[in-house]
C-alpha cells in the first residue's frame, strides 16, 4: 500500500478511535429515566455525525490523492453524474428526517406526564433560594442564604415537580438529570422525573436572576421508597412540633 494511502487510512482510524471514546464516555448517562432517553438520543446523533464526518473527510482525502495533477493533460470535462447527485441529495434528507423522528419521540417521552405520580412536589423559586412543598403533607423545605435546601425523593418512583416563581424567571437544573426547566412567574411548568440511582445530586438555578444568582443552589437526595416514607413522616412530625412551639410562645407573649 502506498505511503499516502497508509497515512490517510491512519488519519481516518485515529478520528474514528477518538470518536469511540467520546460516544462511550463523554459525560453522565443520566440518573433519571428521562435523562437516559436524552443520553441515548445524543449518543445516536453523535454516532451519525462521526460516520458522516468520517465519510466526508475520506472522500476529500481520496479526491485530493486520486485527482491531483500528474501532467498537463486536460482532465475529463464530464459535468455531472445523475445517480450520484440524486444519492447525495436524497441521503441527507433521509438522515435529517430520521433524526427528527427520533428527536420527536424522545421529546415526547421526556415531557410526558404520568396520570398518577407517586410524589408531587411544588418547587418555588425566589430571589435567591428554593422552597420545596410536598403535596399531601405539611412538609416544606426552604433554603436560606448559605444553607441550600435538600429535596428528598424516592428512587424508582415517578416524582412530579410543579415549578413556580414568585418574582423573576428561574431555571431548575440538575446536571445529572441531563435536563432543565424554567420556573416562570404566572406560568405553571410541570415535569416528571424517575430517579434510577440513589445518591445526592447538586442542582442550580440555570437562569441569571439577579445579584446572588450564583448562590441559588440546592441538592436532590434520592433514597429508597422506605427511607423516603420514614423521612417524610419525621419531617411532618418535626414541623408540627415546631408550629406547636411557635403557637405556644405566641400565646404566652399575648398573655403577658
Amino acid at each position: 500500500m502506498p505511503w499516502r494511502a497508509r497515512s490517510a487510512l491512519l488519519a481516518v482510524l485515529a478520528v474514528v478511535a477518538s470518536g469511540c471514546g467520546l460516544v462511550d464516555h463523554a459525560g453522565n448517562r443520566g440518573a433519571t429515566e428521562q435523562g437516559r432517553d436524552i443520553f441515548d438520543l445524543w449518543r445516536a446523533e453523535m454516532i451519525v455525525a462521526l460516520v458522516v464526518g468520517t465519510l466526508v473527510w475520506a472522500l476529500i482525502g481520496w479526491s485530493v490523492l486520486r485527482y491531483r495533477r500528474r501532467s498537463d493533460a486536460l482532465p475529463t470535462q464530464r459535468q455531472y453524474v445523475l445517480p450520484l447527485e440524486i444519492a447525495y441529495t436524497a441521503l441527507p434528507v433521509v438522515a435529517v428526517a430520521v433524526i427528527f423522528g427520533f428527536s420527536y419521540v424522545t421529546q415526547r417521552n421526556v415531557d410526558e406526564l404520568s396520570a398518577d405520580p407517586d410524589v408531587v412536589i411544588e418547587v418555588q423559586g425566589f430571589q435567591w433560594q428554593w422552597q420545596f412543598r410536598y403535596e399531601g403533607s405539611d412538609v416544606v423545605v426552604t433554603g436560606l442564604p448559605g444553607d441550600p435546601p435538600v429535596m428528598v425523593v424516592p428512587v424508582d418512583q415517578t416524582v412530579r415537580l410543579r415549578l413556580m416563581s414568585r418574582d423573576v424567571i428561574h431555571s431548575f437544573y440538575v446536571p445529572d438529570f441531563l435536563a432543565k426547566r424554567d420556573a416562570i412567574p404566572g406560568v405553571d411548568n410541570e415535569i416528571d422525573v424517575d430517579v434510577l440511582e440513589a445518591g445526592r445530586y447538586s442542582g442550580v438555578c440555570a437562569e441569571f436572576c439577579g445579584l446572588d444568582h450564583a448562590k441559588m443552589t440546592f441538592v436532590v437526595e434520592a433514597v429508597s421508597p422506605a427511607e423516603f416514607d420514614a423521612w417524610l413522616t419525621d419531617q411532618a412530625d418535626d414541623q408540627a412540633d415546631d408550629q406547636a412551639d411557635t403557637a405556644a410562645r405566641a400565646d404566652q407573649a399575648g398573655g403577658s
